[in-house]
């Protein structure tokens, strides 16, 4: 076991934080949000650093679990993912100064994940949200990797049809 020292911890905060805000940012489609679960999830990542464990994954894959699972009970304290959905939409309307087009398609982005499942909509987030590789989402989510790349080529098939 190898736990993480201050210097690397600040590292790991280096290396780590933009790229975790910016799935966060993709998955809730909320930036304050996001922002409050990057800090949530650094500040669960500090307090266990003691035991971390390099043998049982990288950590990359320490840090996007813990995400994770700060963002699934974020969920369930929100209610429904297609309330949340709407919201997205709304805000991202509302909050931006784009145009009608992006406008539109963001609705349609948003109307091509309401048809997707949970796991199928979860592994499209860490996937392009996140930047996750195929074995890293696996190790992550704790499933095999045949079982990953069916769910994401799935999920971008039906993305695909919905959106055109």
């Amino acid at each position: 076991m190898s736990p993480l020292r201050d210097e690397a911890f600040e590292r790991l905060y280096a290396e780590h934080a933009q790229a975790l805000y910016g799935y966060l940012s993709y998955r809730t489609g909320d930036r304050v949000l996001a922002e409050d679960l990057l800090a949530d999830t650094f500040e669960r990542a500090l307090r266990a650093r003691g035991r971390f464990d390099r043998r049982k994954a990288s950590e990359k894959t320490w840090l996007y679990a813990i995400a994770l699972n700060l963002l699934r009970d974020q969920v369930r304290r929100r209610g429904s993912e297609s309330k949340a959905l709407e919201r997205v939409a709304v805000g991202a309307a509302a909050g931006s100064g784009d145009g009608i087009e992006q406008i539109a398609e963001r609705d349609l982005v948003g109307r091509g994940l309401s048809a997707l499942s949970e796991k199928e909509r979860e592994a499209i987030a860490l996937r392009f949200g996140a930047d996750l590789t195929l074995p890293e989402i696996a190790k992550l989510i704790g499933e095999p990797l045949t079982t990953v790349e069916g769910r994401v080529y799935r999920a971008l098939h039906k993305l695909r049809e919905t959106v055109g």
